[in-house]
Order: structure tokens, then sequence, then C-alpha cells
């Protein structure tokens, strides 16, 4: 299963590294949207159960992964200029389908409130429109070590908190990935919890009741930072809204058990194409996904 890699422009400011899972028996196109700091290596467990059914499209935010390089990473990009790349990439490869995960959730309903004609159906994962008191003391501890680059405390924080149920392995993976980091990366963050800290959920929730494509929204049952019951608010700012939860896992859904996992897929698949339920892939094949998966989200 190999990625056909490109670089598109996009907004005539940024150049936008992706990747291209091509199917063979597609059903359409899924394009998935990272959490915070992520890179296309934290699909690589959706993209598992997604590329038989659906070309899968990936891409790494200007300020990360394998797009860094190719931009200038001055200063920090709002989310409306995220949610204007996503709405170029979505043109760009003629997406069906939207799946956000964590943060990138954000960027997601900014772009789904400009009613993107080809989409048909979205899918946003562990996030939600409540900034709870477990989120908020997350968020204003990250703030301040995210301004300071501090790095190892950083990595303690997130596999402490919403990486709680994480294995361990995933865990010192995680590390390792925050401690790599650059100080742009750091401040990009930083910029946008300022953004929640101070206006709320207002910052991402605008525009939201013009979003006309059902959407999924997806929490563990274990998650206290973006909790089922909190997620359900949703309800109030998205009129074709339904939900699902994950019985026995946390912030990070598929990546901390192989139920976990199962129950991702299944749900997934499920809402964009129930009959790929028919012969599911074997559960032997389920890793957890990979060591770049680091959403300093909410």
């Amino acid at each position: 299963m190999k990625a056909e890699h490109d670089v598109v422009e996009t907004l005539g400011l940024f150049r936008i590294h992706t990747h291209y899972y091509a199917s063979p028996a597609p059903r359409g196109t899924v394009i998935l949207v990272n959490g915070s700091l992520a890179t296309t290596a934290s699909f690589a467990q959706t993209v598992r159960y997604l590329q038989p059914h659906f070309n899968v499209v990936l891409f790494d935010e200007p300020y990360a992964g394998q797009s860094k390089p190719l931009n200038s990473n001055r200063r920090p990009i709002t989310k409306e200029q995220e949610a204007g790349i996503l709405l170029e990439l979505i043109e760009h490869y003629q997406a069906d389908h939207l799946m956000s995960f964590s943060w990138g959730g954000a960027s997601a309903l900014l772009a789904l409130a400009q009613r993107p004609k080809r989409l048909q159906k979205a899918i946003v994962l562990a996030f939600s429109p409540v900034i709870n008191s477990a989120m908020r003391a997350y968020l204003e501890r990250g703030i301040d070590l995210l301004l300071n680059a501090e790095r190892r405390q950083l990595g303690e924080l997130l596999n402490s908190t919403i990486g709680e149920y994480l294995p361990s392995l995933v865990k010192r993976f995680n590390f390792r990935h925050i401690i790599s980091l650059e100080e742009h990366e750091y401040h990009q963050m930083a910029f946008h919890v300022s953004q929640v800290l101070t206006q709320d959920t207002r910052c991402y929730l605008r525009g939201s009741a013009d979003i006309d494509v059902p959407i999924l929204f997806i929490n563990g049952d274990r998650d206290r930072y973006t909790s089922v019951e909190d997620a359900r608010d949703f309800n109030r700012y998205v009129r074709r809204s339904s939900f699902a939860t994950i019985q026995g896992a946390g912030h990070f859904l598929d990546m901390e058990s192989r139920e976990a996992w199962i129950q991702t897929r299944d749900a997934v698949l499920q809402y964009l194409a129930p009959d790929a339920l028919v012969a599911p892939e074997p559960v032997e094949q389920h890793r957890p996904r990979g060591a770049q998966v680091i959403p300093m989200t909410v």
C-alpha cells in the first residue's frame, strides 16, 4: 500500500505535502485532517481500513511534517487559513468525505461552514464544543510550556493527561516526537490555545449553523477532555449531527487498544459505507497508530 506524493500550492501562500492512497474499488475519496502538531503518519491505521474502500488523502499543515521545509513558518497561521487550505485540497482531490481527529476538528468545522459542494459526509473524532474544567486546566498548563519550548515537560504533560490511556510504547514514541519539534511548532500551537482560552469555542463554532452535510461525532467514554456528554452539545450547533461512543477508550480512541480500534473502524465504515463491514479486516493486522500523533488539542 504505497502513497503517491505531491506538493500542492494553496491560498497563494503555502506549499502542502500530500499523500494519496488509491483504492482498488473506490466508493469515493476521504480527506483526513490531523490533530495539531501531528503528521500524516498519525493516520497509518486509519488508512489501513479505509483504503480498501475509498481513495484516501492525507496532508501535513504548512508548519509540520513534510510540509515544514517547504514553507517559511515565520509566523503562526490562523484556523481560518487552515480551513482555506483544507477547502482547496478538497477541491483539488475532489473529496467526497472528510474525517478529522482532535484539534483538526476546528479547521474542519470552519471549512464545512463554507459548504464545499462535493462533500457528502463528515466524521469528527475526539472533539468537543465545550472547554470543560479538565481541558481548561490542561491548556492553561500547556500554553506556558509551549511558549517556553519546555520540551520534556510538554511530553510528560501530554502523556499524563489526554494520553493517559495510551500503551507505554506509544507514550514513548509520542514523547520522542514532542521533544524533537522546532520552536515554531510550539508557538503555532500556543497561538491557537491562546485563541481558545480567550474566545472559548467561538473561534471555531462560528458559522456552524451553515453546515449542511451530516456529521458523525465519535468520542471515547473515558475521555475527560472531549467527553461524550460535552460532544453531544454539537446538537445545538450542527443540524445534521449524530454520535457514536467508543467503549473503554480515552481521547486517542483507536490508538489505545485493539478493541477500541475495532469499534472505531466499525463506526466509521458503518457510517460511510455499511456494506464494507461484510468482510472486515482481520483483527491481527491492527497495530497502534504510530509515533507522530501529538494533538495538543481541544
